[in-house]
């Protein structure tokens, strides 16, 4: 069966919609602006501009010319097939736009790459640095200092005037920038190996209280056997009447609670004792609460200033208490959820018993109150969540399904699909 879940949403419109101007600006982009950057910096530096006496580099013979505009115009156009390339294939793209820097140099008159033709290389390797391999990131340094060594070689064979202060400064930037691009392609990797590992230990504190919720449950069962037992004995010659129905309650409890282990202790592995951190919000609650505790549930979170709308579809029927237990920690971590993170002040709870074999829960909330986008500003929607990651690996251990996402219209819903055993009896 499958679990009803969130309408159609769009996250990738939904992100790109709300994110900063800048952030939605390609490196392809940035590269392009940087090299239309440069190209009207070096133009501004060949005109006289009002309060000079003359400008301030000497302009070349043929940047007026026909043949000048041409060649400009085709380093434009190398530089713009490069920036194209640099999402895809980023050691090409710093191909076309090193070649479209020598190509622009040219008909400059310049004695070395100008610093303003090799921003866009520079943006490149800060890219490819922060991006790829760290053996790929090494070589794109190398060709471009290659470049720039290359172009003073080749003019000092030629005996020409070589710009070897000038070539240094431009080799230095590049340096810089592509060591800003190893910083936060280093800074990407260890925040990713975090999350990894916060989701690891959420994983781990959850199953942990699952086994500790799963002791206490065998625990009390165990004590009903004993107790059943020890009157069967003393009544099964005076009062076998009596006897034989303590010893069906013993054979209830006994197959309700191995059944229970089979679901749950295939997954589950023994781990070292730790604290499993804080549990959810529910003063007032019983230890081992189940569905039936909603409306406590409901009247604790009331206190904390948000409504719970508590709706059961379906005839109310006994489940097994493993079940029980979970389906109701699936309601109270996401009841949680709404009131840390969502800011809204109200939030439905359907319990749907309809279908025989699956117990269907669905948590929404509308997000906060006049909230001016989909899902409004909330923790949950771009933060990590690890009460999602617990939530799901509960419902994972009971072969179960799990959805979690915004609302079309607005605000949160989390749903979670129980397949119930056939035949399951509870005390």
């Amino acid at each position: 069966m499958t679990v009803p879940g969130p309408a159609p949403y769009d996250h990738r419109m939904s992100a790109t919609s709300s994110a900063p101007l800048l952030r939605r600006v390609t490196p392809g982009g940035w590269a392009a602006v940087a090299w239309f950057a440069g190209m009207v910096f070096t133009l501004l530096l060949r005109i006289r501009l009002p309060g000079q006496a003359s400008a301030d580099v000497m302009a070349g013979v043929i940047i007026p010319r026909w043949d000048g505009v041409t060649v400009l115009l085709l380093a434009t156009g190398l530089a713009l097939r490069g920036c194209a390339l640099l999402t895809r294939r980023p050691t090409a793209s710093l191909r076309y736009l090193l070649v479209a820097a020598v190509v622009c140099s040219t008909p400059l008159g310049v004695v070395a790459i100008p610093f303003a033709q090799y921003l866009a290389v520079d943006v490149a390797l800060y890219t490819i640095a922060a991006a790829r391999p760290p053996r790929e990131a090494g070589q794109a340094l190398l060709l471009a200092l290659g470049l720039v060594a290359g172009y003073l070689v080749v003019r000092l064979l030629s005996g020409w005037t070589v710009g070897t202060t000038d070539g240094l400064a431009v080799a230095l930037t590049a340096v810089v920038a592509w060591l800003l691009g190893r910083s936060e392609g280093q800074s990407r990797a260890y925040a990713e190996r975090t999350r990894a590992q916060d989701a690891a230990r959420a994983v781990t504190s959850e199953r942990l209280r699952i086994a500790r919720e799963m002791h206490d449950t065998v625990a009390h069962s165990i004590g009903i056997v004993a107790l059943q037992a020890g009157a069967a004995r003393r009544v099964i010659e005076t009062q076998p009447a009596q006897a034989r129905q303590a010893l069906t309650e013993i054979e209830t409890a006994s197959r309700e609670t191995l059944a229970g282990l089979r679901r749950m202790l295939g997954a589950l592995r023994t781990e070292e004792p730790g604290d499993p951190g804080p549990r959810p919000a529910g003063d007032g609650l019983p230890e081992m609460p189940g569905l039936a505790a909603l409306d406590r549930l409901a009247e604790a979170t009331a206190s904390a200033g948000v409504r719970v709308l508590v709706s059961r579809i379906g005839e109310p029927r006994p489940l097994p208490q493993d079940i029980d237990l979970s389906a109701f920690r699936v309601v109270q971590e996401s009841v949680t959820n709404v009131v840390r993170h969502s800011g809204a002040d109200c939030c439905t709870v359907t319990v749907d018993r309809s279908d025989p074999g699956f117990l269907i829960i669905c948590v929404e909330d509308p997000g906060p109150a006049h909230a001016a986008t989909p899902g409004g500003a909330r923790a949950r929607g771009g933060g990590v969540g690890y009460g999602l990651v617990g939530m799901r690996e509960r419902v994972t251990l009971l072969h179960g399904e799990f959805d979690a996402g915004p609302r079309p219209g607005g605000g949160y819903r989390v749903t979670a699909g129980l397949p119930l055993p056939t035949g399951a009896t509870t005390r």
